[in-house]
């Protein structure tokens, strides 16, 4: 469905999660570089909107979810009949389904069968092309591929303030690299991606003891993540910066910014700190990061997931569905501290690379 001149207008469709936005940015952003006449709307969560919605040209409807069936209204009154020549439907889930057909348009791209779920193929009138065993960046590009959009660097360029880059300024300082631990991910049912405190913890005395690092822990204001940032800042030096529930998604981008590092499971902050190009240490083995990973940050990646598979599925990886969870756990112990260990000398012990809290 290549266009044949660049459309007057395109919808894009993706809600949530953070990580999912950042990588429905780059694509966003290809479009805009390709077709800067374009009008651009996009129909986004609250809570990703705090991230995205200042980035210039781009028009956003927030879709709150916490309204129930009054968000859904809520879109329809801000599409105010708009009419587009393409939608973009980046989200195959029953509710972002629903928001699809409120769009006007007469062309609904979404995924091929294999990935549409939620029956999205019921909702969307046109499909990427099936390509199997993609990372979710390169499947979402597929969209911008398909209307004609040529492949570019990826850029995500998302707007801090002075404010917030004053914010992380006071954790430099010329002499300590800041490495970031964000323990957590996401709190969803059966969804074991977390490490140990303790491990986590053991890394950052490491990164501290080897390299000065200046350890800044980061997360949400959830009791799993407040109970881990007491029990990791127990048990290293006290000069380590606990920030978690304190700070906004802004503030975290800026401090991702200027670190050098990121240690994360699979996780929103991943994918923040691939869009200001700071490597992550992702730590993986409930999820495959071929998949889900930080997308420039593979040879920086723990990866037990293959472990995994095969100790709590009994398959390898080749054999399970692309995607497939491994929903135990004790699926996160498989990950070793002299894995994620090495990881971080391999960033740290080079001294190009600390200078990275240069940013």
């Amino acid at each position: 469905m290549l266009q044949k001149s660049p459309p007057e207008s395109i919808c894009v469709i993706r809600l949530s999660a953070i990580g999912d936005t950042c990588h429905a940015l780059a694509v966003v952003r290809a479009i805009q570089d390709a077709w800067p006449e374009t009008r651009l709307t996009w129909i986004i969560g609250k809570t990703e909107a705090a991230l995205m919605s200042d980035i210039p040209g781009i028009k956003f409807i927030i879709f709150d979810k916490s309204r129930g069936s009054r968000a859904y209204a809520d879109v329809r009154s801000q599409l105010n009949g708009e009419r587009f020549d393409v939608a973009l439907c980046m989200h195959p889930s029953m509710r972002a389904n629903v928001i699809c057909r409120l769009v006007k348009t007469r062309v609904r791209l979404g995924y091929d069968f294999s990935r549409a779920r939620d029956f999205q193929w019921l909702f969307t009138n046109h499909r990427i092309a099936a390509t199997g065993r993609q990372h979710v960046q390169d499947a979402m590009l597929e969209f911008a591929r398909h209307i004609g959009v040529p492949r570019r660097e990826l850029r995500w360029d998302i707007p801090l303030s002075p404010s917030h880059r004053d914010f992380a300024a006071q954790f430099q300082s010329p002499d300590r690299p800041i490495l970031v631990i964000s323990p957590c991910s996401s709190e969803r049912t059966r969804n074991f991606r977390n490490w140990s405190a303790e491990s986590y913890a053991a890394a950052a005395n490491h990164a501290r003891n080897r390299f000065n690092c200046r350890v800044i822990l980061t997360g949400g204001a959830s009791a799993t993540e407040m109970e881990y940032g007491n029990i990791i800042r127990g048990l290293c030096d006290p000069g380590l910066v606990n920030l978690i529930g304190k700070t906004s998604l802004k503030q975290l981008l800026a401090i991702l910014d200027v670190a050098a590092a990121l240690v994360c499971p699979d996780s929103g902050p991943a994918h923040m700190a691939t869009t200001v190009r700071t490597p992550v240490i992702g730590l993986y083995a409930t999820s495959n990061p071929e998949r889900t990973g930080p997308y420039f940050s593979r040879e920086f990646t723990v990866n037990a997931y293959p472990d995994a598979v095969q100790k709590f599925l009994d398959k390898s990886p080749d054999e399970v569905r692309w995607g497939q969870r491994v929903r135990d756990p004790h699926a996160m112990g498989l990950l070793r501290l002299a894995w994620v260990n090495e990881k971080i000398d391999a960033i740290f012990g080079n001294r190009s690379a600390t200078a990275l809290s240069r940013k």
